[in-house]
């Protein structure tokens, strides 16, 4: 049963930084919450204020979200390795990147997140799959669908309906994963595929798997079908009220500072600051006088910006000093096509009356601009 968050439905004692105005006590167990937002950097705020904030000694709580359209990636993660940017911009898909560690995944409306919140001690992976396993079986006994060794979800032995990660902090922890049970498969398998050439990086990388929603094999398990019978399934094994109550993770008066949580979650320093340092060599092909040439790049890229940048082309084609000037210009940029845009910029003061170069200069940069 849905019921709307209420001051007086939550018993959750909050560490001394909330305020007073944060959850209420009245509920002596755990809980069970359905956010109403769809929107990715919001629902990600709430599963760290409630991390950070909630104490969850002896009250688990179990988190229901979903969103529009996103790319996730894991803490630790190159989102230049992990999906295609490009078409991300091309389709209004939302970037985001979590604190916790693990894998690259798509969300949609399609999908259901679950977050396992309890207290380190009771942080439990194998336990909270297999609970999501017999509430599928609850819905649907005909369904073979197993936990891995990998905390993965698999139907018939191989598709994959879900991936795991998790966070454990010094007191509490947090376990998430997806449930795939409409999502768009093709996009999904689109936006998952970096088109870039030459990554090199030690940041973590996802393990590609085969992947299918689960109304593929029964069209008539739907979102609410599915999370009343998680939610039924984890008040029986938890021993709290079956009420799925819905909050709103922009309310500021029931979690206070939770906005600044999603901002901060939005920005490009998080986003993409903290990829791990990494290098690409590659090249690329330009046509002179009917034959093609080859424009050779090394770019070392630190913090999300060009620590290192050394673009050769041949001294006939474009000269020395400008590809010198081109170099020493991307020098602490952004890697992103926006800061490369307003390179062309430079030339103009560099060669303001030199149109073959401008041109030659902009061709560079929005070849460029294509592994960004």
């Amino acid at each position: 049963m849905l019921i709307p968050f209420s001051k007086n439905c939550l018993q959750l004692f909050c560490n001394f930084k909330v305020p007073a105005t944060g959850f209420k006590n009245t509920v002596k167990r755990g809980l069970i919450l359905q956010s109403v937002s769809n929107d990715v950097y919001q629902n990600l705020a709430l599963e760290d204020w409630i991390h950070d904030h909630v104490n969850l000694e002896s009250k688990p709580i179990l988190l229901f979200w979903r969103n529009s359209p996103s790319v996730v990636i894991g803490r630790h993660q190159n989102p230049w390795q992990e999906c295609n940017l490009n078409l991300m911009r091309e389709k209004g898909v939302k970037l985001a990147r979590r604190k916790s560690g693990g894998g690259t995944v798509y969300h949609d409306m399609g999908n259901i997140n679950l977050t396992f919140f309890t207290t380190k001690k009771m942080y439990n992976r194998m336990e909270n799959l297999k609970l999501v396993v017999r509430a599928l079986n609850a819905v649907q006994p005909l369904l073979d669908v197993q936990p891995t060794k990998r905390f993965d979800l698999l139907l018939d032995g191989q598709f994959k309906i879900s991936g795991t990660a998790s966070k454990i902090g010094r007191t509490t922890a947090y376990h998430h994963c997806t449930l795939l049970y409409s999502t768009d498969e093709t996009l999904l398998s689109s936006l998952l595929k970096s088109p870039y050439q030459g990554i090199k990086s030690n940041a973590t990388a996802s393990i590609p798997s085969v992947v299918k929603s689960l109304s593929d094999k029964d069209p008539t398990l739907t979102c609410e079908i599915l999370t009343d019978a998680i939610a039924a399934e984890y008040a029986a094994c938890h021993h709290v009220e079956n009420q799925v109550n819905l909050i709103n993770p922009a309310d500021e008066t029931r979690f206070p500072g939770i906005n600044s949580k999603a901002k901060e979650l939005q920005t490009w320093e998080w986003i993409y600051g903290t990829t791990p340092k990494f290098s690409i060599v590659t090249s690329f092909n330009v046509l002179h006088e009917q034959s093609l040439l080859e424009i050779k790049v090394l770019i070392d890229i630190k913090k999300g910006r060009i620590e290192i940048c050394n673009i050769e082309a041949p001294d006939h084609w474009l000269p020395r000093k400008i590809c010198d000037k081109l170099n020493s210009t991307f020098i602490g940029r952004k890697f992103c096509p926006i800061e490369t845009t307003m390179l062309t910029n430079v030339l103009h003061e560099t060669c303001p009356e030199d149109d073959e170069v401008h041109s030659k200069w902009n061709i560079v940069c929005e070849k460029i601009k294509g592994i960004m």
